[in-house]
């Protein structure tokens, strides 16, 4: 049976259950507990400098008024690098090249934030569509084109990933098949396909990680605009 290269990006199914849940459910069991104990492994040390670096960098520019997002920020980077770098092992499956899972993480978080803007400063969200200075007859226009551009993050937001992944994972087993089929024929060649590979995976690891953090950022920006 031929299988297509778009087959890896298809929720995997045993026994006619779906186990993307089983997937979204992985990575919160690698994660280490703390502890009680006084001083803490270097696992758990290295966590805990990564989370407060993150939201030290992350959350200066915000008010203290958006500081209460610290703790779902954070939680939704490490859930979005640790699924994005599990998708990379062999024979796993990557829920963040779902699109109706990438909108469902994107959709929610942008409506809460344009709902505080709404309820803690109305004059000022609405004020965001409509640029200070513009002409008299480009109101409308402009309205128009800042509401369209407002509901067309979420959209940016889910896109934006699930395409950087999809490409890289694309990509990745077009130069894997590549090396396999030009090994017995040509092997100088099948070994630079190889060295290719190599190199791809470790940009698709650091794609992995980038693409979590500006998820996170992005939003974290958009939440700027309404604290």
């Amino acid at each position: 049976m031929n299988l297509s290269f778009f087959d890896q990006f298809m929720s995997p199914v045993y026994l006619g259950i779906p186990l993307i849940a089983l997937a979204l459910l992985l990575p919160w069991l690698l994660f280490p507990t703390p502890t009680s104990r006084w001083l803490n492994n270097r696992l758990l040390t290295l966590q805990g400098w990564f989370i407060n670096r993150f939201t030290s960098q992350m959350f200066a520019p915000i008010n203290i008024g958006g500081h209460k997002w610290a703790l779902l920020l954070a939680s939704l980077m490490l859930f979005l690098i640790s699924l994005n770098m599990l998708g990379l092992l062999p024979y796993t499956f990557t829920p963040t090249t779902q699109l109706s899972m990438n909108m469902g993480l994107a959709v929610p978080l942008w409506l809460a934030t344009v709902l505080i803007g709404m309820r803690n400063q109305p004059t000022i969200a609405l004020g965001h569509l409509l640029p200070e200075g513009t002409p008299v007859p480009l109101i409308p226009v402009l309205i128009i084109i800042e509401t369209i551009s407002l509901f067309i993050r979420p959209l940016a937001l889910g896109v934006r990933l699930t395409a950087n992944l999809t490409a890289g994972h694309l990509l990745m087993q077009l130069i894997a098949t590549a090396a396999f089929v030009l090994l017995p024929l040509m092997p100088a060649v099948a070994l630079l396909t190889g060295v290719i590979l190599f190199l791809l995976t470790i940009l698709e690891v650091a794609v992995a990680m980038i693409q979590a953090y500006v998820f996170v950022l992005l939003m974290s920006l958009y939440l700027q605009e309404n604290v």
